[in-house]
Formats: structure tokens, C-alpha cells, sequence
């Protein structure tokens, strides 16, 4: 792909003295293309950006954006269809039973709580809706057949049906299926190498080994992360090249938004605005073809930054609330996609 970055960019404004992000910036530009992805050197010393200087990754990433879905943003939607008493310590999560945060804790919804739900998405313009459940698997046969019915309720609103329900049999998979399940999303979190700083409960072989049981069984698979938990560069890097391995078509980007009463609460460093904007172009430049999907934490992290995060890569986006804590109204995320040119896949 042929870049021609801005040159006033690169100068110091009093000396015109080319700045050393100039080159590895021009590396990057003229290794990526929409057929192929960030090598783990470059995409490594991508740790050496930063600053205003960020900004200078966007014509790429913009670009690489429009190859992958043009000026189409997927919006999806979720509900907490099981919330709490998770026997899982992930540091970060509200509904863990191992901290006290207040959470609302309540069994499988009905299915028409289910519908009632994904009716409201589609009205604020999702066109995916995912039921989401607490717990480390949906293994009760009544549940397993109560989200069937649940996605037939979905897909008969006319949207794509999606669950998040932690690790699940293969029979699961295929009675969800012949319901019409479209996808499966089941997050690694972070990277093998910091994994064990965030969960001790279980080992992150068992999330990579649910996402490779969901691709056997024919299912496309939604897989991803959350940033800021004190990871560093170089483990965001070890996620999205362990992403790309594993081939997942669709990657939710999520910033940590601390909860009381959870251990990151107070102690993890967080994200600023532009080091989630450089995060965001990391998994662009390294899944050049991938749905980059900016979910939970973005308000949060992002702040007065976030129409950039389409600049930098993303394609999708989460709208309504999140599963524990609430987002901004749809109605400002479809202003601002029709503020910036964009629109709502069909």
C-alpha cells in the first residue's frame, strides 16, 4: 500500500529536525496491506510511537478499515441474559462470587425477557444481539435448551443471533446451531503471558482450546480482550498475533472501566486516550481484514477521543449497555457515524 504520511508531522516545529517515528512509521505503512498483516517485529516496535505521533498510524489504518468494510460500521447489542455468583476470580469482573461489587444477581432470563431485549437493540439499530452469561459454561441441559429457544426468539426478529456463555459442549453448539446461532464469542482476556495476573481459577489453554471447539463446529467466532489491567505492549501484541493464529473473523477491543470491589479497582494503571487509540491500530495493522469491534470502557478511556477510534481502525461497534455497567444512548452513536461520513451495516 502506498502511504505518503504528511511530512509536517515528522519536523519539530523550530528545528525541522525529522522525527525518528518517521521511518518506522514508513516500515509500517509499507508492510501491511489489506491481504496482509503487521509482522511481530514491526507490530513490537510499535511500543517506540508515541504522543501526537500516533495520529501519524491513521491514514494506514483508515485505509486498511475501508479495504476491510468501506464506510460500514457493524453495531451489535448484548444482554446480561445470567448475572453473577461466578465461581471464575477474573480480577476485573463485577460478577465474580469471589468480591463483593453490588451486582445484580439473577438465573437465565425468560425468553421473552430474551426477545423483549434484542426488540429493543434492533430499534436502536443493532443488527447482532448476544445473549451473555455469567458462570465459567452453560452445561445444565434446562439452560442449554432455554438459550435455543432464546436464539430462535432472536433470529425471528431478523437479527443475528449470538451467545456468550463461557465454555460449552459440542452438543450445545450444534442444538444452538439448528436454532440459528450465528456466532460464538468466548474472550481470551489478555495474554497467555500476563493471563495468570488476571485469573487463577482456570488456565487460558481452556479459552483457546473453547475457541478452536467453536471454529470445528462451523461457527464463526467473536474473540478479544480488555486493556489497561497492567499489561504491557508487548502482551497486547502476544493477543493479537494469538488471535490471528487462531483466525477469529470478529475482535471486541474493551478498556477497563475499574468496579469497586474488584482487586483492579484502584490498582490497575488504566489506558489513556491515545494509547487505546495505538491498541486499536495494533489489531488493525496486525488483522487487516478482521471486525474490530470497540465495546465496553470505550466512554471511559477514550473520552473526547472517541470518533477516532474509526481513524484508527475499528469497524464495529457496541452499543446500548454493557453487561454491568451502562453505555451512552444509540442515538449518539448513530450521530456520531453519520457525523463522520459512516453508517450502519444492513
Amino acid at each position: 500500500m502506498n502511504y505518503k504520511p504528511i511530512a509536517h508531522l515528522f519536523f519539530h516545529p523550530s528545528s525541522f529536525i525529522i522525527h525518528s517515528s518517521m521511518k518506522l512509521i514508513e516500515d509500517i505503512a509499507a508492510a501491511v496491506s489489506p491481504e496482509r498483516g503487521l509482522t511481530e517485529r514491526l507490530a513490537r516496535s510499535m511500543a517506540e510511537i508515541s504522543g501526537e505521533d500516533i495520529l501519524a498510524l491513521f491514514p494506514i489504518t483508515r485505509s486498511l478499515r475501508t479495504a476491510a468494510s468501506g464506510r460500514q460500521v457493524f453495531l451489535c447489542s448484548i444482554v446480561n441474559a445470567k448475572s453473577g455468583r461466578c465461581p471464575e476470580d477474573c480480577r476485573f469482573c463485577a460478577q465474580s462470587a469471589h468480591y463483593r461489587t453490588g451486582v445484580k444477581e439473577y438465573p437465565l432470563l425468560a425468553t421473552t425477557a430474551m426477545a423483549g431485549a434484542a426488540q429493543e437493540a434492533k430499534a436502536s439499530g443493532a443488527r447482532e444481539f448476544a445473549l451473555v452469561t455469567s458462570g465459567k459454561g452453560v452445561t445444565n441441559a434446562d439452560e442449554i435448551g432455554a438459550m435455543a429457544e432464546g436464539i430462535k426468539a432472536i433470529a425471528g426478529l431478523g437479527l443475528h443471533p449470538c451467545v456468550s456463555p463461557g465454555i460449552v459442549s459440542q452438543d450445545a453448539l450444534r442444538l444452538w446451531q439448528a436454532a440459528g446461532l450465528t456466532r460464538y464469542h468466548h474472550n481470551l482476556e489478555t495474554a497467555p503471558s500476563f493471563f495468570p495476573e488476571v485469573c487463577t481459577t482456570h488456565g487460558i489453554e481452556e479459552d483457546v482450546a473453547a475457541v478452536k471447539a467453536a471454529k470445528a463446529a462451523g461457527l464463526p467466532v467473536c474473540c478479544g480482550g480488555i486493556f489497561g489491567m497492567g499489561e504491557s505492549w508487548a502482551q497486547r501484541v502476544e493477543l493479537a498475533l494469538l488471535l490471528r493464529d487462531l483466525k477469529v473473523d470478529s475482535v471486541p477491543l474493551n478498556f477497563l472501566n475499574p468496579i469497586p470491589g474488584t482487586p483492579l479497582a484502584g490498582t490497575a494503571p488504566g489506558i489513556a486516550p491515545l494509547m487505546a487509540l495505538k491498541t486499536i491500530a495494533l489489531f488493525r495493522l496486525v488483522m487487516p481484514r478482521a471486525r474490530l469491534i470497540v465495546c465496553g470502557g470505550r466512554e471511559v478511556n477514550l473520552r473526547d477521543l472517541q470518533a477516532l477510534m474509526f481513524a484508527a481502525g475499528a469497524n464495529g461497534l457496541m452499543i446500548g449497555n454493557y453487561l454491568t455497567t451502562p453505555g451512552r444512548p444509540a442515538a449518539a452513536d448513530r450521530l456520531l457515524l453519520s457525523d463522520l461520513g459512516l453508517e450502519p451495516a444492513p
